[in-house]
């Protein structure tokens, strides 16, 4: 593919001799538009971008142009200097594809507009603890219009007298980029995607311009010692299978500047081999990113995230056009660009399209279950993903358990999120933010964020006295991580993950072992849930979970509160859960909930009469209404080691418009301990025909070719690995 495009490149070569091939230098060149040019209506995929493109700029210049004094985060003002540098950024794209001077003047008197603004400008009034930008009221944003907007004005810089250059060097991209840098130290060299969107906005300003010095800063840092810098952002922000810290949604934002530079850095540096630098980490980084997504193109909503963002986010489009021209384009990228259904306007994306062509013969991917390493060194913990294709279905179980994240994490290692029928039925909150709305707090980050999302029990996960992980301290929770146990994907009938977590809670360590199983007497399937605490001490143990849709029945007597209702507690995120009924049974507790056409039923074993559940709603302590109003239960017993043994079963079929309801109950309807020590453990599983499932698992060191063996109730229990799934007696795995 790249040997096409070296040819027709060469061909343009000699017939354009004479011509300076300076700038554009980073994003494109003359020559490769001059390639997308002739060849634009020879690939759907290319025209349509192009189109697009091009549509939306022709209804820009029929606009007056504005540069508005800054303004509030998420008001008027804000968004229009967002609009203004993607704007920018197409009409240089199109000025050097069309040749059309409109373009490049739309530009040039967008500049000169700013260029009279920036100079009186100070640090923004609205930063809130932020680094503050000049034009928008953080550092951050303003990172992203210079990154932009030093791309438009390297496509029409040959466009400009010299005069005009100097103006708009001095006015603006010198003091830009050296108010982000030189003035803002902390944030420049920050390990983060902030760090990243300053670095690259830098770098890429002193490619343009030839500012050597600032080039270097970007490449290393401010004091040029490599404690900072694009090489140390590379380093430490991924692990070696290339999964991002923050999670699946801050990735799709951090590879954006990641590729932008990185690519701007292979055309004019390339001795660097940025591309191949750390066993090509940013190939891994954009796959990784692939690999977690939803069956419908969705990111989890791990961390801070919203519920939506997905594969088609121009970061994503940006990232996986580049990696497949450095890297060679594959089915899978193919298949997601079928999602995305764009490319780039420059040789990545013409590539790209090229390879498309039609796209009668691409398909959607199917994504492999995967296990990515967290951490920087890869010994952190991780994420693990167990999918299972059923006909047109797609099951995903998704389990956290690695590193914080930064400012941007939670406190809920071993988290699970499970995904059906195209969307999650036992869901990730997300983030509280009603991202660009002003009126919701300037579109920030609500307050509601910290004292509740970010909080234990906003998550599935086992809740320790009531109280999240390491105390909801960011500091301490950064110095800690979950670790990896054991994953096994290679039966799809049979998929497992099971991870550690023991500085979470002092004196308490947990290990969640989870299946994602599909088996004939089962009329779909259904995911088997060992969770073990092992304490000394007595403690409150609450197992939450939160589900999507809505409560049919429970087998436990329930108490509901329906005249006065007052929150679960006081503090890390129980204030904000509505108790609306409590449950008391003697029995192993069922509760099953309809979501869309399916029934999904959730069993777990009785204990003691101690045990209580509780049925919760997001929503207490909101007088601003800034929370969604879901449900949840809370599972709750006291005790030091112990074990919950679950099961969440889906079931049934419901269709209102056929007026259909068939098998609302379970096929399971027990679950029961047998044994728990610190050697292994053993559960039993009973379906209503009194058939039985029978499962081991290790809580020792994880070894897949280890012999074991455990004895309870008289009964000796041998197998090889990790785990072992009976049925009636009889090995199945």
């Amino acid at each position: 593919m790249k040997k096409i495009f070296s040819a027709i490149l060469a061909v343009l070569f000699v017939v354009s001799l004479g011509i300076s091939k300076e700038h554009p230098c980073i994003f494109l060149s003359k020559e490769e538009s001059q390639v997308i040019k002739r060849e634009i209506d020879k690939f759907p995929l290319l025209r349509k971008s192009y189109m697009e493109l091009r549509k939306k700029m022709d209804d820009v210049l029929k606009r007056p142009i504005e540069v508005p004094p800054p303004g509030e985060a998420g008001g008027y003002e804000h968004e229009r200097h967002k609009d203004n540098y993607r704007e920018m950024w197409a009409a240089g794209i199109l000025y050097q594809i069309t040749g059309n001077k409109e373009y490049a003047e739309f530009i040039k008197r967008m500049l000169e507009k700013y260029a009279e603004m920036y100079p009186k400008l100070g640090p923004s009034p609205y930063a809130y603890n932020q680094a503050p930008g000049k034009i928008f009221h953080q550092a951050l944003n303003e990172c992203v219009w210079l990154t932009y907007s030093i791309q438009s004005y390297d496509c029409i810089y040959s466009y400009l007298k010299p005069e005009e250059r100097k103006l708009f060097e001095e006015n603006i991209f010198i003091p830009m980029a050296e108010w982000l840098s030189l003035e803002n130290p902390e944030e420049f060299n920050r390990i983060h995607n902030h760090g990243t969107w300053a670095v690259t906005a830098v770098g890429m300003t002193g490619l343009v311009i030839g500012n050597e010095d600032f080039v270097q800063m970007a490449l290393y840092g401010t004091e040029k010692d490599g404690n900072g810098g694009f090489l140390k952002q590379l380093d430490l922000l991924f692990s070696p299978d290339g999964y991002y810290m923050e999670g699946p949604y801050y990735v799709r934002y951090a590879l954006r500047p990641f590729f932008f530079f990185a690519e701007a850095l292979e055309r004019n540096r390339p001795e660097l081999k940025i591309f191949a630098y750390r066993d090509s980490i940013l190939r891994k980084a954009c796959y990784s990113a692939v690999l977690t997504i939803f069956p419908d193109g969705i990111f989890p909503p791990i961390n801070d995230a919203s519920l939506t963002m997905d594969i088609r986010d121009v970061g994503m489009a940006i990232s996986t056009d580049i990696a497949s021209y450095r890297y060679g384009i594959d089915t899978l990228i193919l298949g997601i660009k079928k999602y995305q259904n764009s490319v780039i306007l420059n040789k990545c994306g013409y590539e790209v399209a090229r390879r498309f062509g039609d796209g009668l013969d691409v398909s959607y991917p199917r994504l492999p279950s995967v296990e990515f390493r967290d951490g920087y060194n890869g010994e952190m913990g991780g994420l693990g993903v167990l999918r299972r294709y059923k006909g047109s279905d797609e099951i995903m179980l998704l389990m956290k358990y690695g590193v914080q994240g930064g400012g941007h994490g939670h406190f809920d290692k071993l988290h699970f999120i499970l995904y059906d029928q195209m969307k999650m039925v036992i869901p990730d909150y997300g983030f509280a933010r009603w991202i660009n709305i002003e009126p919701k707090f300037g579109g920030r980050y609500l307050p509601e964020n910290s004292s509740y999302a970010k909080q234990t029990v906003a998550h599935n996960v086992v809740v320790v006295d009531m109280i999240s992980q390491n105390r909801a301290n960011r500091k301490e929770a950064e110095k800690f991580y979950a670790k990896r146990h054991f994953f096994d994907s290679s039966n799809p009938e049979i998929q497992v993950v099971s991870a550690i977590a023991e500085d979470q809670y002092p004196g308490v360590k947990m290990i969640r072992t989870m299946f994602l199983i599909s088996e004939n007497a089962v009329e779909n399937y259904f995911v088997v849930d060992i969770y073990r605490l092992f304490s000394k001490d007595k403690h409150t143990y609450d197992y939450s979970l939160h589900y999507n849709g809505y409560f049919i029945n429970t087998n436990w007597k329930l108490k509901s509160y329906s005249r006065v209702l007052k929150p679960l507690g006081k503090d890390f995120g129980y204030q904000h859960l509505w108790k609306e009924a409590e449950a008391k049974g003697a029995e192993d507790f069922m509760f099953t909930w309809l979501s869309g056409n399916r029934y999904y039923s959730f069993v777990t074993d009785y204990r003691n009469s101690g045990d209580k559940v509780y049925f919760v709603r997001i929503g207490a302590n909101d007088p601003k209404f800034n929370l969604r109003r879901e449900p949840g239960l809370i599972y709750r017993i006291k005790g030091d080691t112990t074990v919950f043994a679950s099961i969440v079963e889906r079931h049934g079929y419901f269709s209102e418009a056929k007026e259909i309801s068939d098998n609302p109950y379970p096929t399971f309807e027990s679950v029961k301990v047998i044994g728990n020590n610190k050697r292994a453990t053993v559960v039993e599983l009973r379906k209503k025909n009194e058939e039985k499932l029978t499962i081991i698992v290790t809580n020792e060191e994880g070894d897949k070719e280890r012999e074991r063996e455990v004895i309870f109730n008289g009964i000796v229990y041998k197998w090889k690995g990790n785990y072992s799934v009976l049925k009636n007696g009889s090995k199945i795995w």
